[in-house]
């Protein structure tokens, strides 16, 4: 199995990023065949110090391989969405990929 998480922190100047952002996973993502699962949501608060809050929206994909999320890294509309939304919504991003 291969995981491919991403963190993302939103433009603080547009009140409706995390929205546009997570809009724009559903429809350019989620059809992109490969992801054995897509999970997306916001950050969820917590009293633990050791609970990273900073950022606004967790993107978490599952391949079977990492050819899978290669093929999936290069798919038109991965490209798509990176330019049309993730560049006009997010200021950040923080990506853990591994296998296991």
């Amino acid at each position: 199995m291969f995981s491919h998480v991403v963190i993302f922190w939103t433009d603080p100047n547009n009140p409706n990023a995390a929205d546009e952002l997570i809009a724009g996973m559903e429809k350019y993502l989620r059809p992109i065949p490969g992801a054995l699962q897509m999970h997306v949501g916001n950050m969820v608060t917590s009293p633990r110090p050791v609970v990273e809050q900073s950022y606004q929206v967790a993107l978490n994909l599952i391949f079977a391989n990492k050819k899978a999320q290669d093929d999936y890294q290069v798919h038109p509309m991965h490209v798509e969405f990176v330019t049309g939304v993730f560049k006009k919504t997010c200021q950040r991003v923080v990506v853990y990929d591994f296998e296991g």
